[in-house]
């Protein structure tokens, strides 16, 4: 169930972190959706790894938050602009 609320967590911030971060974005909506995903599970397993949460917790809001704007940001360094 742990997986379950990551996941749901992650597609909400990942929603969020898009309004949040400034500038055009090139994702779509997916992948934005999927960066929240990743930087909720990223900030789950960092926070379990420095000792923030138990097993079987979640991230809270704000640290998937700023775990997904972080992947957003790489992700748009990353793809950079075309043209």
């Amino acid at each position: 169930m742990s997986i379950i609320w990551t996941i749901l967590i992650g597609f909400i911030v990942g929603i969020v972190a898009k309004f949040m971060m400034p500038g055009r974005d090139p994702a779509g909506f997916f992948i934005t959706a999927i960066i929240g995903i990743v930087g909720s599970i990223i900030a789950t397993y960092l926070g379990r790894f420095m000792g923030f949460y138990q097993v079987g917790e979640s991230a809270g809001f704000i640290a998937a938050i700023v775990g997904a704007i972080i992947l957003l940001f790489l992700y748009r360094m990353v793809t950079g602009r075309k043209g």
